[in-house]
C-alpha cells in the first residue's frame, strides 16, 4: 500500500488512503478488512474496545464494523462499486456521531453480530484511514448507478 501522507498524532499513525481504486485494491488483496467509523483505534481502546448499543447503553462484546470483503453473489461486478456502495451506506455516521468520527480500515476477530446485525470485532489491528476525499468517490459513484440509492439513514 503506498500512502505516504500520516496522521501526526497520537499512537495510531497510520497510512491514509486516499481514493476508491487504492481501497478496492488493499479490498481484493486481504478478504479479512473490515470498516469502522469512529474516532480511531486509539478512542477505541480507550473504551475498553467494544461498542455501545445505543438504544439500551449496553456494552457489547467487541467494535462494531463492516466487511469488506466481497461476497460471491457479486460476482464479477466492480470491486470499487462495491466499496463505494460499503462506504456510501454508512456516510451518515460522521454527522451523527459528531467530530472526529471518521473511517478506518481494520483486521479482526468477528466476535458477535450487533443490534443492526453488524459484525462486532475483537483483536483489532489498525490497517488505514480512508480519507474524507474517498466518501466523495464513493457518492459519485453509486450517484453513476441507474437505480436510485441512499444512505441507510434514509429521510421518512
Amino acid at each position: 500500500m503506498t500512502a505516504p501522507d500520516r496522521p501526526t498524532t497520537g499512537a495510531d499513525v497510520l497510512p491514509v488512503l486516499r481514493s476508491l481504486k487504492e481501497v478496492a485494491e488493499l479490498v481484493e488483496r486481504d478478504e479479512r478488512l473490515f470498516v469502522r467509523w469512529s474516532r480511531g483505534p486509539d478512542a477505541d481502546v480507550e473504551e475498553t474496545a467494544a461498542s455501545t448499543d445505543d438504544l439500551t447503553g449496553l456494552s457489547m462484546p467487541g467494535l462494531s464494523a463492516n466487511p469488506l470483503h466481497v461476497e460471491p453473489w457479486w460476482q464479477d461486478r466492480s470491486t470499487e462499486l462495491w466499496v463505494a456502495r460499503r462506504l456510501y451506506d454508512y456516510s451518515h455516521l460522521p454527522r451523527e456521531k459528531g467530530p472526529g468520527v471518521r473511517p478506518w480500515i481494520l483486521v479482526g476477530r468477528e466476535v458477535g453480530r450487533g443490534p443492526d446485525n453488524e459484525p462486532l470485532v475483537r483483536d483489532v489491528e489498525p490497517v488505514g484511514w480512508i480519507d474524507e476525499d474517498v466518501i466523495g468517490q464513493a457518492e459519485r459513484e453509486v450517484a453513476e448507478q441507474a437505480a436510485r440509492w441512499g444512505p441507510l439513514r434514509r429521510e421518512r
